[in-house]
């Protein structure tokens, strides 16, 4: 269970003795200070919270290991299997930086030599390669002769270090979903601990406790990742490493005066809670990092708009366009697959950017069972991604999304309700749906929920629930399968929902209250969902206008604040500044230019924004974009797209504006944008949302 050589030799020495030790005495078996042992001591107790076995202090007696036999051999078989763990090269590099992610002072090349069992030479080159990486995240690795080897930086910057650490290693799957047992593998083991994994749930708890509806509302990948970083963050805090007041790296909160004092309260009563815990003790400059995570999370979560980065549209629309070339499929109806692609790409372009190393498990069978189609995509990654190296891996996930696809065409009916948990991603979770579809017709896949949301669920609402990972709720109630639902976890399947113990519902419950059976229930709720489509459509289309903007619209200042200020007017929102601002901070971010020409697509989601509203604005003279630029030149905007919609938004008008947002790569659609005829557009408008509709109308 240890993470360090002293941490390892200090319960060696404890479990060899079966007697109590004084530090003195552990310090001589150790050729360290007393003081030294006494610090090593609180790692050693932080290691066995949680466990069957307790470090006991007695003064002016000794320490001991306290508890039942088993527990202590067990023990004993973890520290022997960590000294005797072999690293990869990849493996023994990641373990050498948490080593030093965890020590105060510098520690010299040899003692990390004697650690990884390798020679000095090796660790000197290892440490070569990490420099380059760590100053990525604004850390330094200082090496100096006589003196050692340590990582400076700030606190908060070791902290984005540890969490770019464990990306490299674990799926937060893995680490947010484990229960009980520790993991094997001494490396993923001291992840665990830089994590705060022992910490996790009392994190959760108080975070859930700020405001239950908020923490449930932020999709799974912001929810984990903010839960991730609060548990460094307590951990560190245990260890007495608290921040000095530093931003967040490379993470600029939202300009929102509104947002940024909501989360200072909210942060405050989260350090309120958290301090309650024994060792820790949360002051003014940590709560300030908090509200900065808490206000990071809420930025990312407002998601603009999905199809946000038209340059990463494009990039779909040609890999989808590649594949269905390569394949004979036709692609283009299945608009699920271009939202998952987007989705996957959006986060996946930044990891290959990077250069993170990506592990797929599932790679060899991905290529086993989708041989044509994986090299299909391998060419159109490619082609698609000609800045980037693919490897394999990557193109594995991608295979998922279009093997999913390909399923979706043979959807059949369904009569047992479950609940679909999937951690390896969107198009890992639509391929085991859409598998679960074509083995188990029976199956009704009533929602796909996170990892978090599945223990929160009423009972009453689901038969079962299917899951790719374990999860801290009653097993009769769910299946563990893999995402690619092999034949015999099929036919695994089948025997648990025919020998299950519960019957299927013949009505849902919501609320706590019963409505009406299934078919009657889910027929009106259809309608309801199409009905809110098409009012959105209506909308929109309807409210769509070509309006011309004076001089005074001199720079995209100007111009943005005019339009603002033109919808405030039409009581489509309030505050038009702050809008004004959100939209300023996005293009701050990334070009939302249409690559190509002179059109740019501004949009937001805020509270301050009634409804939603789409107009196209021209501008009287082209204004130059501040520091941007296309093929070396300078960028001119002459026309922009206004698109806005509240925070709070169904999902259905959602979709509905990324259908439009895909329109816009659309050659006849840019054409008609950049000449300007608002019944021609309102045209085409119509046209390709009518398609959409009823497109939805023969799925649901």
């Amino acid at each position: 269970m240890s993470v360090s050589n002293r941490t390892r030799l200090i319960l060696e020495l404890l479990l060899r003795s079966g007697r109590e030790m004084t530090a003195a005495e552990l310090a001589a078996g150790l050729q360290v200070s007393s003081r030294t042992v006494h610090r090593e001591l609180a790692a050693v107790e932080e290691l066995l919270a949680g466990q069957p076995v307790s470090l006991v202090k007695k003064s002016g007696s000794g320490i001991a290991l306290q508890g039942d036999p088993a527990a202590l051999e067990r023990l004993g078989g973890i520290v022997s299997a960590a000294e005797e763990a072999e690293f990869s090269p990849d493996e023994r590099q990641i373990y050498l930086l948490c080593l030093l992610l965890q020590e105060r002072e510098p520690v010299k090349q040899f003692a990390l030599a004697h650690e990884l069992k390798v020679t000095v030479q090796t660790i000197g080159s290892d440490l070569e390669e990490l420099a380059e990486w760590v100053e990525r995240f604004g850390v330094r690795l200082i090496r100096r002769r006589g003196y050692g080897v340590e990582l400076a930086g700030g606190e908060a910057e070791l902290r984005e270090a540890i969490r770019q650490l464990i990306r490299l290693r674990l799926d937060d799957a893995e680490l947010i979903a484990s229960r009980g047992e520790p993991p094997s593998h001494p490396l993923d083991r001291v992840l665990f601990q830089l994590a705060g994994r022992t910490d996790m749930a009392d994190v959760e708890s108080a975070l859930w406790s700020l405001e239950r509806r908020w923490a449930g509302s932020l999709n799974e990948p912001i929810y984990t990742d903010l839960l991730i970083r609060l548990s460094i963050s307590l951990h560190r805090v245990r260890q007495g490493r608290t921040v000095a007041n530093a931003p967040i790296p490379y993470h600029p909160p939202p300009q929102d005066r509104q947002a940024s004092e909501r989360a200072a309260a909210e942060a405050a009563q989260l350090a309120e809670q958290l301090s309650a815990r024994p060792g820790v003790e949360i002051g003014p400059a940590e709560t300030a990092y908090v509200a900065e995570l808490l206000q990071d999370a809420r930025g990312k979560d407002l998601a603009l708009l999905p199809g946000d980065d038209l340059a990463l549209a494009d990039t779909v629309r040609r890999l989808i366009r590649s594949v269905q070339t390569s394949t004979g499929i036709d692609y283009d109806e299945d608009r699920s697959l271009r939202d998952g692609l987007f989705e996957h790409l959006k986060q996946a372009v930044q990891r290959l950017g990077e250069g993170q190393r990506i592990r797929n498990p599932l790679l060899e069978q991905i290529r086993r069972d989708y041989g044509v189609l994986f090299a299909a995509v391998r060419e159109a990654a490619c082609a698609a991604l000609p800045q980037l190296e693919v490897p394999d891996e990557e193109v594995g996930f991608l295979v998922m999304h279009f093997g999913a696809s390909q399923e979706r065409l043979k959807q059949l009916r369904r009569n047992v309700r479950a609940i679909l948990v999937c951690t390896s991603g969107i198009g890992s979770s639509k391929l085991l749906q859409m598998r679960i579809r074509k083995e188990l017709p029976q199956i009704e896949i009533a929602d796909r929920v996170s990892w978090y949301e599945a223990a929160r669920i009423d009972e009453d609402t689901y038969d079962l629930i299917i899951s790719t990972i374990d999860l801290p709720i009653d097993p009769r109630h769910y299946i563990k399968v893999s995402p690619l639902l092999t034949q015999g976890e099929a036919d695994r399947l089948r025997a648990f929902v025919r020998e299950a113990p519960w019957e299927p519902k013949p009505a849902a419950v919501r609320n706590g209250a019963a409505v009406e059976p299934a078919s009657s229930a889910d027929g009106l709720a259809r309608l309801q969902r199409l009905k809110t489509t098409l009012d959105e459509i209506v909308s929109l289309v309807g409210g769509f206008r070509v309006i011309e903007l004076g001089d005074e619209a001199g720079d995209l200042y100007a111009a943005l604040d005019d339009a603002c200020r033109r919808e405030e007017a039409l009581g489509l929102l309030s505050e038009a500044a702050a809008v004004r601002d959100r939209l300023l901070g996005r293009e701050e971010q990334g070009s939302q230019m249409i690559p190509g020409t002179g059109l740019a697509l501004f949009h937001t989601r805020a509270p301050e924004i009634k409804t939603s509203t789409l107009k196209l604005y021209r501008l009287r003279r082209a204004v130059q974009l501040p520091e941007r630029e296309q093929d070396g030149s300078p960028v001119r905007l002459s026309r922009f797209l206004l698109m806005l919609a509240p925070r709070a938004l169904a999902r259905e008008r959602l979709e509905v504006l990324s259908e439009i947002s895909a329109m816009l790569l659309d050659e006849e659609t840019i054409a008609l944008l950049e000449a300007g005829d608002e019944t021609a557009i309102r045209e085409r408008m119509t046209t390709h949302l009518r398609s959409f509709f009823l497109t939805k109308t023969e799925s649901e």
